[in-house]
């Protein structure tokens, strides 16, 4: 299973490729409100770079980018076998569901327009104190 601490990251890092503004405000508050530091979300765009992540985190950050971003011949064999190392079968698959999803609310939102922060006290966003 992945944690929701995990899962907003990704959430939040496939969000920023697809550049769903919606789905960025959305998911840095929903983090907020589950306890993720404020400069860890900061570096979810430079996670390669910082040393704020742990190498499970990375694995399923450099999963959720491969998908995302699908390379022409599939997901080469490095990045799998590196991802393998830190995520059991079901985590794997999880994780993948996660990233489908999530990419999929992004061209939605993308596609609709939907305004960033305009659906927060639905949500229950507001407990991030981030509006």
């Amino acid at each position: 299973m992945i944690e929701a601490k995990l899962r907003h990251l990704v959430d939040l890092r496939v969000s920023q490729i697809n550049g769903c503004a919606f789905c960025v405000d959305m998911h840095t508050k929903q983090a907020r409100i589950a306890g993720e530091r404020e400069l860890r979300l900061h570096h979810v765009a430079i996670w390669r770079d910082s040393p704020l992540f742990d190498a499970r985190e990375r694995a399923a950050l450099e999963w959720a980018e491969t998908l995302t971003t699908l390379p022409p011949h599939g997901v080469p064999d490095e990045i799998y076998d590196r991802v393998r190392q830190h995520l059991a079968d079901r985590e794997l698959s999880d994780l993948t569901f996660v990233v489908m999803a999530i990419n999929a609310w992004n061209r939605v939102s993308v596609g609709f327009r939907s305004v960033p922060g305009s659906r927060d006290a639905q949500y229950g966003l507001t407990k991030a104190g981030l509006s």
